[in-house]
C-alpha cells in the first residue's frame, strides 16, 4: 500500500486552574481564535471548540505521528501565556494541570460537535 489513510478524532476537555470562572464573554472568542491559530501552526486540525467560564471542550483531528499530550501542551501552554501577556484578564490566567481525552468515531462527529456547541445549555 503506497498511501496511508487515517481518521483520528479526539474530544479534549480541561478546566481553568481551581475551576475559576476566568473565560468571560470578552475573552472567549479571542481565546478560541488563538487556539485555532495554534492548531494551524502546529499542523493539527481544531474542528470545534466551545465551553463555559471554567472549562473548554475541543474536538481535534490528529495525525498518527502526533501526541495527544503534546497537542494539549501546545494549546494550554501557548494560550495561557498569550492571555497573560495580552492582559486579557484582570487575574492571572492558568489552566489546570490535567486533561481528559476521548476517542471519537467518525460516525459520532456530529453528536460530539452538537454536545460541544451546546455547552452553555448543558451547564
Amino acid at each position: 500500500m503506497s498511501q496511508s489513510y487515517f481518521s483520528i478524532w479526539v474530544h479534549l476537555v480541561w478546566s481553568t486552574k481551581k475551576r475559576q470562572p476566568l473565560i468571560h464573554q470578552k475573552l472567549k472568542k479571542p481565546l478560541y481564535d488563538k487556539m485555532r491559530e495554534i492548531a494551524d501552526e502546529k499542523d493539527f486540525r481544531l474542528d470545534f471548540i466551545n465551553g463555559i467560564e471554567n472549562h473548554v471542550h475541543v474536538l481535534v483531528s490528529i495525525q498518527p505521528k502526533q501526541s495527544i499530550s503534546i497537542i494539549v501542551q501546545y494549546l494550554k501552554g501557548i494560550s495561557s501565556l498569550w492571555v497573560n501577556e495580552s492582559g486579557l484578564t484582570d487575574e492571572y490566567f492558568e489552566w489546570q494541570d490535567g486533561f481528559s481525552a476521548f476517542s471519537v468515531s467518525p460516525t459520532q462527529l456530529f453528536t460530539v460537535r452538537e454536545y460541544i456547541k451546546n455547552q452553555e445549555k448543558h451547564h
